[in-house]
C-alpha cells in the first residue's frame, strides 16, 4: 500500500511556497479553522509551528478565527493569516474583513476552494468565493490550481507563489493605498489534498525571517501627523505636512486609533485636546474633561473656528455635530481607516505640523479651567484615619461604619469603568466593547496613557472576545508582561461566546473579560427608539432581555469565574496576579 503522506502533492507544495513566502517576510501568526479542502495549508502551518517559525492558533469557528487575527493585526501592525476551508466557512470571515477594511487593520484571508471545474455544477461545499470580499479588500486573487511540485525553492510555481505572497503582504500593509486592510487569496486545490511537506520549507520560510516577536512592542506606530495601529515596518507617508498656523480658535479631536501623535500635536500647538477613551490619546496636560457638555456650551464649543481630527471619532454626538458644522474649518489627518468628512468640505491631509507664531493662551486657558471644573473624581473616599484611631467610642464606631458602607457599596457603571481604568497600566492592554459602558467610560474617565483597542471601524459587537484574545496573545509574545482586560456588555459577550473555546496545548492568553451584565441592551435607553416604541415592543426587539448563567458558561469553557458586586471585590480581582483566562461578571441595574 502506498503511504500518501510520504508522497509529494501539488497542493502541499503550493501551500508551502505561499506560507513560506509570507513567513519569510515577517508574518508570525497563522490562525487555522480545520477543514478538508484546506488541509494542505493547515498541515504546512503545523510544520512551520514545529520549526518554531510561527505562532499557530486553531479555532473551530471561522468568525472567531477572523476576529482573533484582527486582534493580532491591531496589536502588532502585521497581518495574521487566516486559513479556512471552502463554502460557508469563507462567508464567516466577512464580519472581520469589513471591520479590518473600515478600521485599516492588516489581515490576510487564505480560503481553500474547489478547482474551477467544480464551481457552479452542484459540487458539495462549493460556492463562488472569488469576489466575496471585493468591496473591502486591498487585493484579491483567485490563484491557479497547483499542478506540479518543485524539487527545490527555485522552481517556477514556487517563485510565482512567493511573488504573490510578497504582493499580498504589501497590499495588506497599505502599499499603494491610503490604509492597511484585508487581502483575500482564494486557493483552489485538486486531490490529493495533502502530502509530505517539501524539504525546502523551513529553510525557505526562515531565509529572510525576523525573530517571531520583532513585529510588536505594543507601543503603537505613528503615521505622520497621527497614530497608527500596532507597529509594522512600513515606510511613513513622505508628502509635505500641512502647516496649521496660529490664529483661528482650534481644538484637536482624537477618535479611535488616533494614538500618541494627537496628544503631541495638541501639546505643540497649545490646543485643547478632545480625546475619546478609545483614541489612545487621552493623556497629557491639555486633555479636556467633560468634553461633551463643553462642546455644547456657546462660550466654548460655540466659538470653535478650526478642528484638527486624528483617528475616527464615533462615540459622541457632540463631536459629530461639531464636525458637521459649515462654519468650522476641519482638517482630517489620514490614518489607518476611512477618511473623515462629515461636513462635505473637510480637507484630508497626510500630516500636520504647527506653524510659527504665538499660541492662543487665553483660548487654551478657558478650556482648561472648564475642564478642571468638569473633572469627576470616581475614587472611593479615603478612610477616616483619625476616626479609626480615636479612643472615643462613637467617633471610632462612626469611622468603622463609614468604611463598611464603602466596602458594601454596590457597583454602578461609573465605578466599574473607573476600576478598570485604575487597574490598567502602560504594559497592559484595555479593550472596549461597543456597548453602553464604553460611552460611560468616555464621559467620565480622566487622562492616562494606556494602550487601548476597540473595534470602532463599524462599531459593532461582533467578535469582541476574539479580538481581545488576539490582542492578548500578540502582546504577551516573548513573555512580555501585562494583562489584557476586555470590558463589554452582556449582549456583546453572548454574541461572541464561542470565542471562549480555546484548544488545549496552546499558550493561554492573560485575559480578563469583564462583563457588565444588566440583562439586555440598555444602550437603547438613550436612543430615539425609546421615545417612540411601546414598552412591550421595546423589550421584545430592542432590549433583547437575557437570563444566561455566565458562571455555567465559564465552567463549560474552562475559564476562572468571579462575580463582583462591590468595588472592593472588583479591585481585588483585577489587581490579583493572573496567569490565564478570567471571566468577571458585574451585575448592573437597568
Amino acid at each position: 500500500m502506498v503511504d500518501i503522506a510520504r508522497l509529494a502533492a501539488p497542493a502541499t507544495d503550493a501551500a508551502a511556497a505561499l506560507l513560506a513566502g509570507l513567513v519569510s517576510r515577517g508574518v508570525r501568526h497563522i490562525v487555522v479553522s480545520p477543514g478538508s479542502r484546506s488541509q494542505a495549508l493547515a498541515l504546512v502551518a503545523a510544520e512551520l509551528e514545529r520549526e518554531g517559525l510561527i505562532h499557530l492558533h486553531v479555532r473551530i469557528d471561522e468568525r472567531v478565527a477572523g476576529f482573533t487575527a484582527l486582534g493580532i493585526g491591531r496589536e502588532t501592525g502585521m497581518p495574521a493569516a487566516v486559513v479556512c476551508t471552502s463554502g460557508t466557512a469563507v462567508a464567516n470571515l466577512v464580519p472581520a474583513a469589513l471591520e479590518a477594511h473600515h478600521a485599516g487593520v492588516p489581515l490576510l484571508l487564505l480560503t481553500a476552494d474547489r478547482p474551477p471545474e467544480l464551481r457552479g455544477v452542484g459540487a458539495n461545499q462549493t460556492t463562488r468565493q472569488p469576489g466575496l470580499f471585493r468591496s473591502a479588500v486591498r487585493l484579491e486573487a483567485d490563484l491557479a490550481v497547483p499542478e506540479a511540485t518543485d524539487d527545490d525553492a527555485t522552481g517556477e510555481q514556487t517563485a510565482e507563489l512567493d511573488a504573490m505572497a510578497a504582493a499580498a503582504l504589501a497590499a495588506a500593509l497599505g502599499e499603494g493605498a491610503r490604509a492597511a486592510g484585508p487581502v483575500h487569496l482564494n486557493v483552489p486545490f485538486r486531490e490529493p489534498l495533502a502530502g509530505a511537506a517539501p524539504a525546502w520549507l523551513a529553510e525557505r520560510a526562515a531565509s529572510r525571517a525576523v525573530p517571531a516577536d520583532d513585529n510588536s512592542d505594543g507601543s503603537g506606530a505613528l503615521y505622520q501627523g497621527g497614530g497608527g495601529i500596532g507597529e509594522a515596518d512600513v515606510a511613513p507617508v513622505t508628502e509635505a505636512a500641512h502647516v496649521v498656523e496660529p490664529g483661528p480658535r482650534t481644538v484637536v479631536v482624537a477618535g479611535a486609533d488616533a494614538g500618541d501623535a494627537a496628544e503631541q500635536f495638541a501639546h505643540d500647538g497649545g490646543f485643547p485636546l478632545v480625546a475619546e477613551i478609545v483614541s489612545g490619546a487621552r493623556f497629557g496636560r491639555q486633555i479636556v474633561h467633560g468634553y461633551r457638555a463643553l462642546l455644547s456650551a456657546p462660550e466654548l464649543g460655540g466659538r470653535i473656528e478650526r478642528v484638527v481630527v486624528f483617528g475616527r471619532p464615533t462615540l459622541s454626538r457632540e463631536v459629530t455635530r461639531l464636525l458637521m458644522r459649515d462654519d468650522v474649518e476641519v482638517f482630517a489627518v489620514r490614518g489607518p481607516g476611512e477618511p473623515v468628512n462629515l461636513n462635505g468640505s473637510t480637507l484630508a491631509v497626510d500630516a500636520v505640523r504647527v506653524g510659527p507664531g504665538e499660541n492662543d493662551r487665553a483660548w487654551l486657558g478657558d478650556w482648561m479651567r472648564a475642564s478642571r471644573a468638569a473633572a469627576v473624581d470616581l475614587s472611593p473616599p479615603a478612610p477616616d484615619a483619625d476616626g479609626l484611631a480615636s479612643a472615643v467610642p462613637h467617633e471610632r464606631l462612626g469611622a468603622i461604619n463609614a468604611e463598611v458602607e464603602v466596602m458594601r457599596a454596590p457597583l454602578d457603571r461609573a465605578a466599574l469603568v473607573d476600576a478598570l481604568w485604575r487597574a490598567s497600566w502602560p504594559h497592559d492592554r484595555l479593550v472596549f466593547g461597543s456597548s453602553r459602558i464604553v460611552r460611560v467610560a468616555d464621559e467620565l474617565l480622566s487622562g492616562k496613557k494606556v494602550a487601548v483597542h476597540s473595534n470602532r471601524g463599524l462599531a459593532g459587537i461582533d467578535g469582541t472576545i476574539a479580538t481581545a484574545t488576539g490582542v492578548a496573545l500578540a502582546s504577551q509574545v516573548d513573555e512580555r508582561p501585562g494583562v489584557t482586560r476586555l470590558l463589554l456588555g452582556d449582549l456583546a459577550f453572548l454574541h461572541d461566546m464561542g470565542a471562549l473555546l480555546l484548544p488545549p496545548g496552546e499558550i493561554e492568553p492573560r485575559l480578563q473579560v469583564v462583563v457588565g451584565n444588566d440583562g439586555g441592551g440598555t444602550i437603547f435607553d438613550g436612543l430615539e427608539v425609546a421615545t417612540v416604541a411601546g414598552d412591550d415592543a421595546m423589550s421584545r426587539v430592542q432590549y433583547t432581555p437575557q437570563t444566561a448563567r455566565l458562571e455555567q458558561l465559564a465552567l463549560a469553557f474552562g475559564w476562572e469565574y468571579h462575580r463582583c458586586t462591590t468595588r472592593v471585590a472588583l479591585d481585588q480581582v483585577l489587581t490579583a496576579p493572573t496567569g490565564g483566562r478570567q471571566l468577571i461578571e458585574v451585575p448592573l441595574a437597568r
